[in-house]
C-alpha cells in the first residue's frame, strides 16, 4: 500500500495544512504510521446533516480533506445525518433550529450523495447513514447514552452558553444532539473525524464516547469555516451568501467574481492548492477570473467554465465607456427582477438582490425600482434601460421565445 516513511512524508507535506486543530496530532500521527506499516487504512469519518438540497462551496473544505485522506489510501466514511438532521444541530446557532421532516431529509439525501461525488472518490467512499442504529436504538437505550453526559458539559457550549445567559429557550432534544453524532463515531469505529470549527465540541464529545465504549479514540481534525459571499458570516444558503455546487456555471461564475480581493485570496487558500506567491503576483481582476474558471470547471466541466467565461465577458466583464450600456439579449416572457438580477449572474445572490431593490439601487427606464416581487414583461421588439447600482447599466432586448 505505501511505507511508513513515505506516509509520514505525505503527511508533513500536505495532509494537516489547512488545519486549524489537531487532536492530538501525536496521535494521529501515530495512527497514520500504524496504518502504514500493517497496510490496514484508517476509517476517517466526517457527517453532514442533509438540511438543505444543495452542498455549497464552504462544504468542499473538508471535501478537499477527505480527499487527500483517499488519496494515502485510507477509508473515507461519508456519513448522511438523516436521524441528527430530523434533530437540527444547534452549532452556531442563537434559536432552536427548525426539526426536518423523515421526507424532506430523505429528499436532500439523495441530492447530496451525487454533488459529493464530484470530489469524492466514489470507489474509496462509504456511504452511511445515522439512522442505521438510531432508528433501531430503543428508548432505554437513548437514555443510557444520555446518562454518559452531564448537563453541565453540555452547557460548556458556547452556543449553548450564550443562549443561557441571554435567557434564550434551549430544547432538551437539543442537548441529544452531540450525543447522537459522538455515538456515530461508536457506531463506525472511526478513527479520524473531521469537522468545521464549530463542530468543535461535537467532534470531543465521540472522543469521549469512545473511550466509555472501550474504544481507541478518534483524532478530530477541524478545518475553517469558509465565509459567504458577503465576507462576514459562514457560508450558508440561509444567509443568502452561499455558492452552490447546482448554481449554474455562469451564476456560479458571476459570484465568485462579485468577491472582494481579499476574501478571493482566502478562498484560493482554501479551495485550491495554487501557490499563493504565484496568486498574489498576478492583477486582481486576473486572479479572480482564474479563480472562477477554476472552480466552474472543477463541478461543471471546462467547457461550461469557458462559456461562463465569454459570458462575463460579453456583460460585466467588458469595459465600457462611461455612460454605456452593456447590451443583453434576453428570451420573451415575463420575470421577476430579483430572478433577472440572480439569474444573469448580476448579483451575487437573491437575497443581495432584493436588498439592492429596496435601497433603492435599481432604476428601469429611469425610474426607481423599489419593490423587490416586481415583474419585467419582455415582449417581442421592446427595449429596457436597466441600472443596477452605482455604474453598470445593461440595455436589454428581446428576442424569440
Amino acid at each position: 500500500m505505501y511505507s511508513a516513511d513515505e506516509e509520514i512524508e505525505a503527511v508533513h507535506r500536505g495532509l494537516f495544512r489547512g488545519a486549524v486543530d489537531i487532536i492530538h496530532q501525536s496521535e494521529l500521527l501515530s495512527k497514520l504510521k500504524t496504518a502504514g506499516a500493517t497496510g490496514c487504512p484508517l476509517r476517517i469519518k466526517a457527517g453532514f446533516d442533509p438540511t438543505t438540497p444543495d452542498l455549497h462551496l464552504g462544504h468542499t473544505v473538508i471535501f478537499q480533506k477527505l480527499r487527500q485522506f483517499q488519496e494515502l489510501g485510507h477509508e473515507v466514511i461519508f456519513l448522511i445525518g438523516d436521524f441528527t438532521g430530523m434533530i437540527g444541530d444547534p452549532s452556531g446557532r442563537s434559536e432552536t433550529r427548525k426539526p426536518l421532516s423523515a421526507e424532506e431529509v430523505s429528499k436532500n439525501a439523495e441530492q447530496y450523495k451525487t454533488q459529493a461525488f464530484k470530489i469524492l472518490d466514489p470507489a474509496k467512499t462509504t456511504v452511511r447513514f445515522n439512522s442505521e442504529w438510531m432508528n433501531t436504538m430503543s428508548a432505554a437505550g437513548l437514555i443510557q447514552l444520555a446518562s454518559q453526559y452531564t448537563v453541565a458539559r453540555i452547557l460548556e457550549r458556547d452556543d449553548f452558553q450564550k443562549r443561557y445567559q441571554a435567557s434564550h429557550p434551549i430544547s432538551i432534544h437539543e442537548f441529544l444532539y452531540p450525543l447522537v453524532q459522538g455515538y456515530d463515531s461508536v457506531a463506525l469505529e472511526a478513527d479520524v473525524e473531521l469537522g468545521g470549527t464549530d463542530q468543535r465540541f461535537n467532534l470531543l464529545v465521540g472522543r469521549a464516547l469512545q473511550k466509555m465504549a472501550g474504544q481507541p479514540q478518534q483524532a478530530v481534525m477541524t478545518l475553517p469555516l469558509l465565509e459567504g459571499t458577503d465576507g462576514i458570516r459562514k457560508m450558508s444558503k440561509s444567509f443568502g451568501n452561499a455558492i452552490a455546487l447546482e448554481d449554474p456555471p455562469h451564476v456560479m461564475f458571476g459570484k465568485v467574481m462579485s468577491l472582494s480581493d481579499g476574501l478571493m485570496y482566502r478562498y484560493y487558500d482554501l479551495l485550491t492548492d495554487a501557490d499563493q506567491e504565484v496568486v498574489r503576483s498576478l492583477h486582481p481582476m486576473e486572479a479572480k477570473l482564474r479563480l472562477a474558471s477554476q472552480l466552474v470547471a472543477r463541478f461543471h466541466g471546462s467547457d461550461a467554465a469557458g462559456e461562463a467565461r465569454d459570458r462575463f465577458d460579453m456583460t460585466v466583464g467588458r469595459k465600457q465607456p462611461t455612460g454605456a450600456a452593456i447590451e443583453c439579449s434576453l428570451p420573451t416572457g415575463t420575470i421577476g427582477l430579483v430572478a433577472l438580477l440572480y439569474g444573469q449572474g448580476w448579483i451575487a445572490s437573491k437575497s443581495a438582490a432584493r436588498r439592492l431593490i429596496l435601497q433603492g439601487g435599481v432604476e428601469c427606464d429611469g425610474l426607481r425600482m423599489r419593490d423587490p416581487d416586481a415583474e419585467i414583461v419582455l415582449r417581442p421588439g421592446c427595449r429596457y434601460d436597466l441600472k443596477v447600482g452605482k455604474k453598470v447599466r445593461y440595455l436589454l432586448t428581446c428576442g424569440s421565445e
